[in-house]
């Protein structure tokens, strides 16, 4: 019995504290209250950042960058997407740091690139994918994976497009054109979903065959490397040759016009002084008769040289004229 009053007494103090700490939980707990109340009723949306409320899980409203109130204990909850800052998706490859990417021969990688093109050539075929959200609301709530679902139709249009292409197009001619086909089958695919994101851009990186086929493929490049080196090495010398050809021609013709006009115009003038000719002939006939007798003759006589004029109904010759002394300058008439 004094064992049971000793051990009764030796625990009354524990009580007494007891009882003396119970007075200042409702205070603690009040404080906590308060604390948690503070903390929960208010965030900060940043600059790239929209602030999307859900009151309840449901959607309640969307607010702007800065200091906003919200109902505090989770009644109403805050998501921060990034809507200004783009975001960006590598296929066939992953960046390990800035100047450093990973390798094909990584199963994972490997597969995602591999693509059989419309002409049956198969090829490896990295790109870029870089896109931002336009609609936080249907970003969050429509779609349960957006990365995901991103990077599923991305893949499926470069393989739509692929199909429809040739390697060498890949490769080469249509790098563009293959671009902004995929942009746009992208876009309209992901706001059929309500996805409420943006393709920004989608660019290819690189194009290569399969190992297998790389040694078949770069013989085939060397080939049409060679064939347009021929080609543009006929095309330089059509280019030197033809317009010279072009400009003689053009020569020649325009000389026979020049020759042409001249011609005609000669005769046109030859054509004219005749018949001034005759209408003075006309005027006076015999007059202009003589006068274009001693004219021609004027002309002809003095070229002749030596003359001799024989008579039918002499005998003999007549003495000789001395037509060069009587045409030569200071000869006597």
């Amino acid at each position: 019995m004094r064992r049971w009053e000793y051990d009764e007494q030796k625990q009354l103090p524990d009580l007494t504290q007891l009882k003396h700490f119970a007075r200042f939980v409702p205070v603690v707990v009040i404080i906590v209250i308060v604390l948690i109340t503070v903390f929960t009723s208010y965030y900060t949306v940043k600059q790239d950042e929209l602030g999307v409320v859900t009151r309840f899980g449901k959607f309640n409203r969307v607010t702007e960058p800065g200091l906003h109130l919200k109902f505090p204990f989770g009644i109403e909850q805050v998501q921060k997407p990034r809507v200004r800052h783009i975001f960006k998706e590598e296929f066939g490859f992953r960046t390990v740091k800035p100047g450093v990417r990973s390798v094909y021969e990584e199963r994972e990688f490997f597969d995602e690139s591999l693509m059989l093109c419309g002409d049956l050539n198969c090829a490896l075929v990295e790109w870029v994918v870089q896109y931002k959200i336009k609609d936080p609301k249907d970003y969050l709530f429509n779609v349960r994976d957006p990365k995901k679902t991103i990077r599923d139709v991305s893949e499926a249009a470069l393989r739509n497009i692929a199909g429809d292409s040739s390697v060498d197009e890949i490769l080469t001619i249509r790098r563009i054109e293959i671009n902004k086909e995929a942009q746009e089958m992208m876009q309209k695919m992901l706001d059929s979903y309500g996805l409420g994101v943006q393709i920004v851009t989608v660019k290819l990186q690189d194009v290569n065959p399969p190992e297998e086929v790389k040694p078949a493929f770069n013989e085939v490049n060397e080939a049409k490397q060679d064939r347009e080196r021929f080609i543009n090495e006929a095309w330089q010398e059509y280019n030197r040759v033809v317009p010279r050809a072009k400009g003689e021609a053009k020569k020649m013709i325009q000389m026979a016009k020049a020759y042409a006009i001249e011609r005609v115009n000669m005769a046109k003038g030859e054509a004219k002084r005749f018949l001034s000719v005759w209408e003075e002939y006309n005027k006076a006939k015999d007059v202009t008769r003589r006068r274009i007798y001693l004219e021609t003759m004027n002309e002809i006589l003095p070229r002749i040289g030596r003359t001799i004029i024989i008579d039918e109904t002499q005998t003999g010759v007549l003495p000789l004229l001395p037509l060069e002394k009587l045409s030569a300058p200071g000869g006597k008439k």
